[in-house]
């Protein structure tokens, strides 16, 4: 067949799979599941994914799978990704009474989205057409939550790092993968847009932190504590004063929280904890906010004569875009949408762990719409299934055909243009060099 026939003959098939696709993302959202725990997500994937036929893997990180189709067939190897979390959101009304847990971040629509593409392609006549292997990865843990649960996981030597797409490369799953897709939902109605190409977001570190103070009767003597909340408001207003000095350009946001306060009101905190993100569009900035951010810690424990540990964390690197890549994906629209639908190229102040994989080789993470509501909220649902999770379906499979016709000229192409920012050996090196401990 010719590209174009391929093309509409996908189209066909994803549309009369279309209740069964929009029937995958409500069973998902309905399940929600936090990082490293997704079990029943992960088989309900991978059933679907063994009766298409493809050759699955389980529990790839824990959780996650992976079916692979056109399995050592000649040519380019492309990665298409869905995420398999939720997040946790106690006030939004679909919130998992127990966990809190809820998809008001769209991974069920990313997951829909991954399968329609499955769905649109997996056919006999469509593969003989197509050169290279196919990898579709449900991957865990892409939300940074929970971090005791998932340090504990790497004490137990049951994984390295916190992020799910950081341990597949560790474990060598992006190893023979050539270039990755996916997509992730966001709400554009405000603009009248449908999907947004191209977009960049920032990288950031996570940091534990422990004030540890003097506990005293806080009525009858005060004087003879240390009191570690103190010691963490100070911290916070340090913070807030190093504000204006970072750079525009740089894109900084420093968030703490206050996990723990203190045990109970009568007796001075002696033990205070906190966590925070150091965001960044850029590795470099990152290292320079954090050591600021550092010493606005160090200074507020030593203000009052506490003593503060700092656990920090490899978060997720800077995602970047390619350009080459996001062309295919444009033309690809075409006929699916009009040219006043489309956005390009908005950095995000918010941070996505396909940025690792953007270090390593050329992807694509496009925002389609459909959604209404801000990301990580109570107000975020679903709002047109069509474009939440087929429209995504068939924008990324007309991509793939562009990628793998023609012996995988076009994605060999892309990958020959692309120069890594960082080679594997340097990314995991990198990462473990982020766990570091400061006691102060």
């Amino acid at each position: 067949m010719e590209k174009e026939e391929l093309k509409e003959y996908i189209n066909d098939r994803i549309e009369g799979k279309r209740e069964e696709i929009i029937s995958i993302g409500e069973d998902i959202f309905n399940h929600p599941e936090l990082g490293y725990k997704e079990q029943r997500t992960t088989d309900y994937v991978a059933n679907i994914m063994k009766e298409l036929g493809m050759k699955v893997e389980k529990n790839i990180a824990i959780t996650g799978c992976r079916g692979i189709i056109n399995g050592n067939k000649k040519g380019p190897t492309v990665a298409v990704l869905g995420e398999l979390d939720a997040l946790i959101c106690k006030e939004h009304p679909a919130a998992d009474p127990v966990t809190g847990a809820v998809h008001a971040c769209g991974h069920n629509a990313q997951i829909a989205a991954m399968l329609g593409v499955a769905f649109g392609i997996i056919d006999t006549d469509v593969l003989a057409e197509l050169a290279g292997e196919i990898h579709f990865m449900a991957v865990p843990a892409e939300e940074y939550l929970e971090i005791e649960y998932r340090s504990s996981l790497i004490d137990n030597g049951e994984i390295s790092f916190l992020g799910g797409k950081q341990e597949l490369v560790k474990r060598g799953y992006f190893d023979d993968v050539d270039l990755t897709m996916m997509m992730h939902a966001l709400d554009l109605s405000r603009e009248g847009k449908k999907i947004l190409i191209g977009p960049q977001g920032n990288g950031f570190l996570g940091k534990k932190i422990q004030f540890i103070g003097k506990e005293s009767h806080s009525g009858a003597a005060p004087e003879k504590g240390v009191n570690a909340l103190n010691a963490a408001m100070l911290a916070l207003m340090n913070i807030h004063a190093q504000r204006e000095t970072f750079s525009d350009d740089d894109k900084v946001r420093v968030h703490p929280i206050i996990t723990k306060g203190g045990d109970v009101v009568n007796v001075v905190p002696a033990d205070v904890r906190m966590e925070t993100y150091v965001r960044a569009k850029s590795i470099e900035a990152i290292k320079e906010a954090n050591f600021k951010t550092n010493r606005a810690l160090i200074a507020g424990a030593a203000a009052v004569g506490a003593k503060v540990i700092i656990n920090e964390f490899p978060g997720y690197l800077p995602l970047y875009n390619c350009s080459s890549f996001d062309e295919v994906l444009r033309d690809n629209l075409n006929g699916l949408l009009a040219e006043d639908e489309i956005k390009s190229n908005t950095f995000f102040k918010g941070s996505f762990d396909l940025g690792d994989i953007s270090h390593l080789m050329p992807v694509i993470h496009p925002f389609f719409g459909g959604v209404r509501g801000d990301l990580h909220t109570r107000d975020f649902k679903v709002e047109d299934p069509d474009i939440a999770y087929i429209l995504p379906a068939k924008a990324l499979a007309f991509t793939l055909v562009d990628l793998l016709y023609d012996q995988g000229q076009i994605a060999y192409n892309i990958k020959e243009g692309y120069t890594p920012l960082l080679e594997k050996d340097e990314y995991l090196k990198l990462l473990n060099g982020m766990f570091i401990k400061i006691e102060k």
